[in-house]
């Protein structure tokens, strides 16, 4: 089980790799960015386990969004969905993209409420 600890000490990780390649002056543009890649996703998957446990307080769109995700598991990228009388539409958008930019590595989720037509 992952503590608010935990969270803290990967959060400070970061910023010492973000630290590292902002004062880095050699000419290798790639320098740091796995180690900077692998720090973010464990900010990530420590912040997603703290709000799954209730240890972090979800916000109202990421309660909104996990009921989303619970109701519609397999909705596709631009699907609408209709939900408590309201419409819904699938996003998705690229979180990391590979050392040479073109193919992205993770995605992001989410969902966005679609304006009454």
């Amino acid at each position: 089980m992952a503590s608010l600890e935990d969270l803290e000490g990967a959060r400070r990780d970061l910023a010492r790799w973000n630290e590292r390649f902002d004062n880095y002056s050699g000419n290798n543009p790639n320098k740091y960015q796995s180690d900077i890649r692998a720090a973010r996703q464990r900010v990530r998957d420590l912040e997603d386990d703290l709000k799954a446990a209730g240890a972090l307080p979800r916000s109202a769109q990421e309660q909104l969004e996990s009921e989303l995700d619970r109701v519609f598991p397999n909705a596709k990228s631009k699907q609408v969905v209709e939900y408590q009388g309201r419409k819904y539409l699938r996003r998705f958008w690229p979180l990391e993209r590979s050392n040479s930019h073109k193919t992205v590595t993770r995605w992001g989720k989410g969902w966005e409420l679609m304006e009454d037509e």
